[in-house]
């Protein structure tokens, strides 16, 4: 198969859009030798906060020496962000070769089983890349729910659920009991589980199932929690605190992570306990696995190499703290509170349900209250407009809307409608590049003469620290702030290469 059949391939792949369920998912993976069982795995599930918690505690494992697979979606700009080996991208090259392998290896399967989603493929790349590249450890995001989403065939060692709201209805339910019911659907008997803390419906949902599962299970905010100890443009600084932990008080002090947002201090801290969680598993607990001795072995070696080799195994201390700390410091996650430009400021986010946009629209008013905030939004069309839209019009002194160039998006002349009904002005632009030029006029400069910039905070905070500073912010899904880094000057690699509905 050529480059452009095997890309051609994938994008064909699309039109089979979102179809919920494991048996093709666990056939592909049979086929390919079953290459989820080669490594140990985290899965986080959710709805808002799963790309930070796994980022952040894949950080922490890589910290500790691991060789850590990180697998996310959707991606913001190129399709090569959801599929990592500590830090490192999966390569255009790998993703074609994998594709040619894969649709080779599956081709018997098609009297049998219909031909995959797009997703369901991608999984299988996921988890074959890792085995091939001899991962210890892989953080796996679901993609939708978890009960029927692809990446579920896995037992992992660790079972996550950050905060559970509405999204994706369509699919997960409409109440918050059915949506919790997807989402708990990734725990597994036996299994360790550690949860955000959730409105009561969700939490009932969790707690029968961990209890028909006997799966132990830490709750933030009943077993472990934190203390916001500073949030600013930078990130947040916090204490965590929990009974495990062997110090005095029983606490972690002035932990960092780069990551802005008071609610990261919620996504930290669950990081922080499912790390903790998954190396005490990776010290006491033996897989049972035949094939998997050489793994285990590398896994132990792996630990002795940090903490003292000779110490024996049950002395080994499952956590460091000064690695925990490296980890977390070290958590990159781009298209939350980011600063991509410091010159005009501009600030990505990609809110996209109310929830998210509450905590965007918090930040804004803690941080952000002197500064005039010029809002672009492009959101979907299945989302809940009116909801994104309630906490972050409040917020802006002028607002466009646009639509990013996808198919689920909603029209700015339908959002500015809807805006106008709640009481809000507002200009529309029917594209994100016009959009940001309609923005960035006020400034005098055109989009063609910025560049990307990354590691600038300090230099936009002083930008903003001037009289009257304006602050464009770029929200509302997570296709209309890629779009925009890609505008602004960030190659995309199989850009358009994503889940349809």
């Amino acid at each position: 198969m050529s480059y452009y059949g095997a890309i051609n391939y994938l994008y064909g792949l699309q039109k089979y859009g979102i179809k919920l369920g494991l048996e093709k998912t666990g056939m592909i993976l049979s086929q390919l030798g079953n290459p989820q069982m080669d490594f140990r795995s985290i899965h986080v599930a959710g709805t808002n906060g799963k790309g930070s918690v796994s980022a952040m505690t894949a950080s922490i494992l890589m910290a500790h020496g691991f060789r850590v697979g990180l697998f996310t979606s959707p991606h913001l700009v190129s399709f090569t962000e959801r599929i990592r080996i500590n830090n490192e991208r999966i390569s255009e090259s790998e993703v074609v070769s994998l594709t040619e392998e894969i649709k080779s290896q599956i081709s018997n399967l098609k009297s049998q089983i219909p031909e995959p989603t797009f997703f369901e493929f991608v999984t299988a790349m996921a988890f074959l890349y890792f085995s091939r590249n001899n991962v210890d450890w892989a953080v796996i995001e679901t993609g939708m729910g978890g009960r029927l989403d692809a990446t579920n065939v896995i037992i992992p060692e660790v079972s996550v659920i950050t905060k559970i709201s509405y999204d994706h209805r369509e699919f997960l339910g409409e109440t918050l009991t059915d949506i919790a019911n997807e989402k708990a659907g990734i725990i597994k008997k036996g299994i360790p589980v550690v949860s955000a803390g959730q409105e009561r419906e969700a939490e009932e949902v969790i707690l029968t199932a961990t209890g028909k599962n006997s799966s132990p299970l830490f709750i933030y905010g009943r077993d472990f929690c934190g203390t916001l100890k500073s949030c600013d443009l930078h990130g947040i600084t916090f204490d965590y605190h929990g009974h495990e932990l062997q110090t005095p008080d029983s606490e972690l002090t002035n932990l960092f992570v780069p990551l802005a947002g008071e609610h990261q201090l919620f996504n930290a801290c669950i990081a922080t306990k499912a790390a903790m969680v998954a190396l005490q598993r990776t010290v006491h607990v033996a897989w049972d696995k035949s094939h998997n001795f050489k793994r285990i072995k590398r896994l132990e070696q792996c630990m002795n190499s940090n903490n003292g080799s000779n110490r024996s195994k049950s002395s080994i201390p499952p956590l460091r703290i000064d690695l925990l700390k490296e980890g977390l410091s070290n958590t990159r996650w781009h298209g939350r509170l980011e600063i991509v430009s410091d010159d005009p400021v501009i600030m990505i986010d990609g809110a996209h349900n109310p929830d998210a946009a509450k905590a965007l629209s918090e930040f804004a008013r803690k941080h952000l209250t002197d500064y005039n905030i010029i809002l672009i939004m492009g959101i979907m069309a299945d989302k809940d407009i009116q909801g994104i839209m309630s906490p972050l019009l409040p917020v802006a002194s002028e607002v466009i809307f646009t639509a990013p160039n996808y198919g689920r998006a909603a029209s700015p002349q339908k959002l500015a409608e809807i805006a106008l009904h709640m009481g809000f002005s507002s200009k529309v632009s029917n594209s994100v590049r016009e959009a940001i030029e309609m923005a960035l006029s006020e400034f005098g400069v055109k989009s063609s003469e910025l560049r990307m910039k990354r590691e600038n905070v300090d230099s936009a905070i002083a930008k903003l620290q001037t009289l009257n500073s304006k602050l464009i912010l770029i929200t509302g899904s997570f296709y209309t702030i890629g779009e925009a880094k890609e505008i602004l000057g960030e190659k995309a690699v199989l850009g358009s290469l994503r889940e349809t509905l």
